[in-house]
């Protein structure tokens, strides 16, 4: 009698374990996003959400989906007629939707962005700005370390780090003075573990990571969230030249579902990658020696495929080519 209980309890654990690794090789983002469900609509409904770099990519993705949640979008980038297409595209598909076009550059003066904030302000009645998603950003192809230009260097820091930084010191006080307000930051997997290739871009990722949870805990009390998205490779932008079957990208529909539902549930940081991105980002987490090590072994394969290009596989990325013999 006893052993028939302990074989079932044995079985049970054994099943249990089996359905989490299944769920962790199938999973696209952390598993506490995943555990989430979806957006809640209700925090998002009638809101305003500013999302910078809204002319494309997922910046664009953002602005249909807030639209459909039933949020007030403002669309930010550089170009205007850019700007202009995705409002009426936005338009011709949610007709009562409200939607604003606000043009600015992110790396312009501190004055300059001043006026950007006031005008974001005064939209939809002087609701104001309850989302600030800071998703423009300069996010180069993968380049050796020792070959990227002081100009490069310059450029992804001003665009990246300080322009983000300067926004919101100037729109936080807005926020607080409502009583509330959310930043939903697009970091990357870059900002969390080395990416190599991308020296730079990961420096200015881990610098946001680092302002914005500092910024949260200084003013939580206040009513200020932060969600500190890390996503891996999107759909949006290949990084490599050839075919990259080491790293599939998620769909760019797929990572702002995922990127709204954090928001929605507060959650403070979340990870979406497709494996093995994800976990080598597990790896390097919790397990920092073995993760490092692992990204040791295919850092400078993977800078040579990002320029040579061919199809890349997580073995050629470990083990490199194959050597063509001679003779």
């Amino acid at each position: 009698m006893w052993d028939l209980i302990a074989l079932g309890v044995v079985i049970f654990v054994f099943l249990v374990i089996l359905v989490r690794i299944v769920r962790f090789a199938l999973a696209d983002a952390d598993l506490t996003l995943l555990s989430k469900g979806g957006p809640k609509r209700s925090e998002v409904e009638g809101k305003v959400a500013w999302i910078t770099g809204g002319s494309k990519g997922i910046g664009k993705e953002l602005a249909r989906q807030f639209v459909e949640l039933g949020a007030k979008v403002i669309i930010s980038a550089r170009n205007v007629a850019d700007l202009e297409k995705v409002k009426a595209e936005l338009l011709g598909k949610y007709p009562n939707a409200e939607v604003e076009v606000l043009s600015f550059d992110l790396t312009s003066d501190e004055e300059f962005l001043r006026e950007a904030v006031k005008k974001s302000e005064s939209f939809f009645s002087g609701a104001g700005v309850y989302y600030m998603v800071h998703n423009a950003g300069d996010d180069p192809l993968p380049i050796p370390a020792l070959e990227i230009t002081s100009e490069t260097v310059l450029t992804i820091i001003k665009t990246n780090v300080l322009g983000t930084i300067n926004l919101t010191r100037l729109i936080a006080p807005f926020m607080i003075e409502r009583g509330g307000g959310h930043f939903i930051v697009m970091s990357s997997t870059a900002g969390k573990c080395p990416v190599p290739g991308q020296t730079v871009g990961s420096a200015s990722k881990f610098a946001l990571n680092g302002y914005f949870h500092t910024l949260r805990s200084e003013l939580i009390q206040k009513g200020i969230n932060v969600t500190v998205v890390c996503p891996g490779p999107i759909a949006t932008k290949p990084l490599f030249k050839g075919t990259n079957s080491a790293e599939k990208p998620v769909t760019t529909d797929r990572c702002v579902h995922l990127i709204i539902t954090a928001a929605t549930h507060k959650l403070k940081e979340v990870w979406i990658a497709n494996q093995p991105v994800l976990s080598v980002m597990y790896l390097t987490q919790y397990m920092p020696t073995l993760g490092l090590w692992f990204l040791d072994k295919i850092g400078s394969n993977r800078v040579e495929f990002a320029q040579t290009g061919g199809n890349i596989s997580l073995m050629t990325l470990f083990f490199g080519k194959k050597k063509e013999k001679t003779g």
